[in-house]
């Protein structure tokens, strides 16, 4: 019988994955692109739904000031995933915040799915029920 091979250390222990995450959510959302870029790789890929790609915070803030007067999180939780080299971060929860008429929402859901390398995230996924709701908004439904 063989011995075990030591399994690889991930390249970012989960609860400081977690916490880059908080971290960095915390600076978007007050919104601070500058401080939620310290927590980003130089070449990170930011992906929103419906496939809009940035490479800046500065650039997502840019796009939710045209789709929000203004949008907060509500974090429900992080599910960690640790692998061999990178750790992923699942950020659940539900947007809150005003259409650019001034109409309150609340409860939209979303998903943030975060992958962190050696102490800096390295992508984010966004996905989210602003477009269902904007469809219905305009269906007037």
């Amino acid at each position: 019988m063989s011995a075990a091979l030591p399994l690889a250390k991930p390249s970012c222990d989960p609860a400081e994955a977690a916490r880059i995450v908080d971290a960095f959510l915390e600076a978007s959302m007050r919104p601070d692109p500058e401080a939620a870029a310290t927590f980003m790789a130089p070449d990170v890929r930011i992906t929103f739904t419906g496939g809009r790609v940035f490479s800046h915070p500065r650039e997502a803030t840019a796009f939710n000031a045209a789709r929000y007067r203004w949008v907060k999180k509500r974090i429900l939780r992080n599910d960690v995933v640790p692998g061999e080299t990178e750790t992923i971060v699942y950020n659940l929860g539900t947007l809150y915040g005003e259409w650019p008429d001034g109409t309150p929402f609340e409860e939209n859901r979303y998903v943030d799915r975060f992958v962190v390398r050696d102490g800096l995230i390295v992508s984010q996924d966004v996905w989210n029920d602003s477009a269902e709701r904007i469809l219905t908004r305009q269906a007037g439904r």
